[in-house]
């Protein structure tokens, strides 16, 4: 029976209340576990849980191209500043700096990895547009053709640079095409791509 009485314990955490055997009881304390028992003909322990409190924790993304603007602005700190690729009037300007440019290790590894960093971020934006639900979509494939997905993925992926002038429909033509290409002519290695 719901009788919402409320009692409030002493110091030593003792208490009265009227109940019934069989009602539930219900223990709150701040900072601790609400806890439900029954209630009995004699005298009852009630163990509080204390409540876990976990401290905040922050979750902050980065995206791939912050990463990489990140790994570039170590180098600026290392003392290159133009990626490996000084222009002529830098050097004219500042000769030390321009000859550190054009020959030293760090401006060298400087550009390699802005030339990477390049490669990595188009290879992002392909597969962002280029992904498999749209081609399952586009070509009618299921979950069950996965191994024939993945095959003609690895046979036809549009380039950075075309992907540039595409819109989704010149993209979703181009899969039709490269698809009606693939089945008629199964997934041969030595396929030439149609363009």
């Amino acid at each position: 029976m719901k009788t919402k009485a409320v009692a409030i314990g002493d110091g030593l955490g003792g208490f009265s209340i009227n109940a019934t055997v069989g009602d539930t009881l219900l223990f709150t304390k701040t900072g601790y576990t609400p806890q439900k028992q029954e209630a009995t003909n004699y005298g009852m322990v009630v163990y509080m849980q204390p409540e876990v409190q976990l401290g905040e924790v922050r979750i902050v993304g980065q995206t791939k191209k912050q990463e990489l603007n990140e790994i570039m602005g170590d180098y600026r700190k290392q003392g290159t500043f133009y990626n490996g690729s000084p222009p002529v009037l830098a050097a004219l300007t500042s000769p030390l700096t321009g000859l550190y440019e054009l020959f030293g290790k760090t401006p060298g590894r400087a550009k390699r990895f802005a030339a990477f960093s390049k490669r990595e971020l188009e290879a992002t934006e392909v597969d962002r547009r280029y992904n498999r639900p749209l081609v399952m979509r586009v070509t009618g494939l299921t979950e069950n053709d996965s191994t024939t997905v993945r095959k003609f993925m690895e046979y036809y992926r549009p380039s950075f640079e075309d992907l540039k002038t595409w819109g989704d429909y010149d993209l979703i033509q181009k899969i039709k095409t490269q698809y009606e290409y693939f089945k008629k002519n199964g997934d041969h290695p030595t396929l030439q791509k149609l363009y």
